[in-house]
Order: C-alpha cells, then structure tokens, then sequence
C-alpha cells in the first residue's frame, strides 16, 4: 500500500447491507490506515456517561455534548481523546495530527499542557479496528461507504444524526441513501 491508498481521515459510513450491531448506521473516522491494519473510532455512538465520571481533569475542556462515545467494540475500557488545533503551525506536546486540524491527544497528559491549544476535544471509549486486509475485503462486499471528513464531524452536535447528514452532503447517488429507512420492512 502506498501512502496515496491510505485512507487515514476519510470516513467509513455503514451502508445498510453491513449486518455488525456494532456498526448499525456508523461514522467511523479512519485514524491509521497502512499495510498494518486500520484503526478508527465511531464518530457517532454517544453513552450516558459524563466525561466528568470517568476523566475528571479534561472534563472543563471536553465538547458538547460532554459525554464519552463508544468508538467501536475493541477495548472498551480504554480511552482515546480526539482534538482539534487550528493552524498548521508546530504541534503542541501532547498531541499528534491524524488529518487537517484534526489529531490525537494524549489523555495521561496533564490537561493544562494543552488547554490554549485545543478548540474542541472528545472523548472516546474503545475503538474500532481491523486486520490487514480485513478492511479491503469488506470495502469489496460493500460493507462501507468510503467519503472524504470535514471539520465539523468529528466534533457534530448532533452526533446522533451524523450518518444522515454525512450521506446527504455527497454529490452523487448516495446522497439518496441518508433517505434510507431505519427498517425497511416497515414500507
């Protein structure tokens, strides 16, 4: 795989075919993609659970809504924490671009390294990940949709929403599957 076929910070959107609960109308955002496997976190599964309840020192600069997200099925009792710092200048300690503004940061950092540098931050539990070549295959059974992030994904408001509004923005025939019923045995 040359660094032209990564698709590190594109997103995954489930299409209704793939079958995984895990996965039913996910957003995943890719954040390595290489001869290695892939790994991502799901953009769009928030929990109950307050940042405050479970990372008390970044909770003051966690976004809304200010809640931890499942990012995918694989170690659950881990935490990855998503940032953005704008600009394209040298980047803060404690933190490792993914794509554009967008990177990882460092949860055993003290908060406070980072808090003038970060413009919104969350918080995820577990993520998702995949074998070599796990992934191609099931790009092939047409499992996923392949689509290009922006910005405001990552950090959307309305997260649970985001497979609709991902979907609608295409410029191509699949800005028609956001219509997709949640069960299309109810037609």
């Amino acid at each position: 795989m040359t660094e032209g076929d990564s698709l590190t910070g594109r997103l995954l959107v489930a299409t209704p075919a793939l079958a995984d609960p895990n996965f039913n109308r996910a957003v995943v955002l890719l954040l390595d993609h290489d001869d290695e496997g892939s790994l991502g976190v799901v953009l769009n599964k928030p929990t109950p659970v307050d940042v405050a309840d479970v990372l008390q020192p970044w909770a003051e600069l966690a976004g809304r809504p200010s809640v931890i997200f499942q990012g995918g099925p694989v170690a659950l009792d881990s935490a990855l924490g998503l940032a953005a710092v704008p600009g394209q200048g040298e980047e803060p300690l404690g933190w490792r671009r993914v794509h554009g503004a967008v990177g990882l940061v460092d949860l055993d950092a003290p908060p406070e390294l980072l808090a003038a540098e970060l413009a919104s931050l969350r918080i995820f539990a577990g993520y998702a990940g995949w074998a070599p070549g796990q992934l191609e295959d099931e790009l092939a059974e047409g499992a996923w949709y392949v689509v290009e992030s922006e910005p405001g994904d990552v950090f959307s408001l309305d997260p649970r929403q985001l497979w609709r509004s991902v979907l609608r923005r295409q410029r191509s025939e699949l800005a028609l599957m956001a219509t997709y019923p949640d069960d299309p045995s109810l037609n």
